[in-house]
């Protein structure tokens, strides 16, 4: 993991399309202005790691379906 020091105002860029700004600082919060292109998606940690789970999921129901289509199949022959 890169580490990073930056203060309000300051910026970090990714790559040539993404860029990072500290807007503000509160406590222990960091607001964060990112600057991506239209079809790139930001999500925040937990949003994303809900949305890889129910991709898991989605998988293996489809592989079971196809196991059931498959049996199925094979009966009807």
């Amino acid at each position: 993991m890169l580490i990073l020091t930056r203060r309000q105002g300051e910026s970090l860029h990714i790559g040539d399309d993404i860029k990072i700004t500290v807007l503000g600082i509160q406590g222990k919060q960091v607001k964060l202005g990112i600057a991506v292109p239209k079809n790139a998606a930001v999500y925040r940690d937990e949003v994303y790691e809900r949305i890889c789970e129910e991709n898991r999921q989605a998988l293996m129901a489809a592989e079971n379906d196809l196991r059931a289509a498959a049996t199925l199949w094979k009966r009807q022959k």
